[in-house]
């Protein structure tokens, strides 16, 4: 079968290459086309355009390249209608990809008379129960099969909209998984310097940076006697930018080894995201902090606008607050440090985040989502196409 794939940013293309890889095992006829990444190339698919001519964050910056955008949206359409593909997957991305959905859905087939292209599926689920609730009415009309990989979303697309969806696990968990079972060197220490330490995860944009990391510092910096300070470097993002804020703090920072770097922390401070997920599957207590310019509008708006009692999947997940969030005004020094010793050994908050972990993991579930989610695919591919 023919399978054409859109992901738009890192995290899709990486998610999308582990689909076409556990695809091609159990239809070795497939074929593979779209718009994505490298990691999906490498697996097979043949690349239409690349997501770094249309990955724009923000407003403005897709408001001064709208030309650009619909050019790719353009592009998309017209090369799905002359290939042909018996599925368009859809990988996250919801702004480009919900158009996408609509168009497949809504042309005519020219060749068996009947509206839609193809079947469309979702896979990696648009975060409507965060934000957008109002696109489900979209994704009734114009997505024919959701597979989640967040556990809770079966409750809101199911019980709440009466849109039912496949979860298939989360891919996080085969990514971690599959770094246990390898042999990997440990992040290493200084001569003569034995002490453990703290990571910070503060984020992979500019701004997530610039708000969170001297905050973090500044709540670790009283125990720097007993645990070294690592940050994890976030790819794109030169060390100079880092040196703005770490000039006068003992600091060391790593690129490309996060899960090295996870496997060996006492513990870690977090920018929300799929960090405070991995951070836990690697049992690592951990503060979620998220610092916002004008942190008291922020907090105003989120209780506005964000329709979810979290903002970190482990807490999400486990339908509780197992981790702490300090997020926009809450998000002080003091507040992070205190926060900081009770998860450190011997705090009396570190054994019950621990446990809480262990909750939130067999939520997630066993490793395989890839492989489940192709499988599902696959079988109802072929369940459509005997009933044509």
């Amino acid at each position: 079968m023919k399978y054409y794939l859109i992901a738009g940013e890192a995290s899709g293309d990486l998610h999308a290459s582990h689909l076409i890889a556990a695809i091609k095992v159990q239809d070795p006829t497939a074929q593979f086309r779209g718009f994505g990444g490298d990691l999906m190339q490498a697996e097979g698919l043949t690349l239409v355009r690349h997501y770094r001519d249309l990955a724009f964050m923000g407003i403005v910056a897709v408001v001064l390249h709208a030309r650009t955008i619909l050019r790719g949206l353009r592009q998309c359409k017209e090369d799905i209608v002359v290939w042909r593909p018996d599925v368009v997957i859809l990988v996250d991305y919801p702004g480009f990809n919900l158009k996408i959905a609509q168009f497949v859905h809504a042309t005519v087939n020219v060749y068996t008379g009947r509206q839609g292209l193809c079947p469309v599926y979702y896979y990696i689920a648009p975060k409507l129960w965060a934000w957008k609730e109002w696109r489900i009415k979209n994704i009734r009309r114009d997505v024919d099969e959701m597979f989640s990989i967040l556990p809770f979303e079966v409750d809101f697309f199911e019980g709440k909209h009466g849109y039912p969806i496949h979860y298939i696990g989360n891919p996080t968990v085969d990514e971690v998984t599959a770094y246990k079972a390898a042999t990997h060197e440990p992040i290493p220490s200084p001569p003569h310097d034995s002490r453990p330490y703290i990571a910070l995860l503060c984020g992979s944009r500019t701004h997530e940076i610039r708000d969170n990391l001297p905050r973090m510092l500044s709540a670790s910096s009283h125990l720097l006697g007993r645990y070294r300070i690592i940050i994890a470097g976030a790819p794109g993002i030169e060390a100079d930018y880092y040196q703005r804020y770490t000039q006068g703090h003992e600091v060391e920072i790593v690129y490309g080894r996060t899960y090295d770097l996870l496997s060996g922390a006492t513990a870690a401070l977090v920018t929300s995201g799929t960090a405070t997920l991995e951070t836990a599957l690697f049992r690592v207590p951990q503060v979620v902090c998220y610092f916002m310019q004008a942190r008291q509008l922020a907090s105003f708006l989120r209780k506005l606008l964000i329709k979810v009692p979290y903002v970190s999947l482990v807490n999400l997940v486990a339908g509780r607050e197992v981790v702490p969030e300090l997020v926009a005004d809450h998000m002080t020094v003091e507040t992070c440090r205190w926060h900081l010793d009770r998860i450190l050994p011997g705090g009396d908050a570190r054994e019950a985040q621990l446990k809480g972990y262990e909750e939130m993991a067999e939520r997630l579930g066993p490793a395989g989502a890839p492989q489940h989610a192709a499988a599902r695919m696959i079988a109802l591919l072929r369940k459509t196409e005997s009933t044509k």
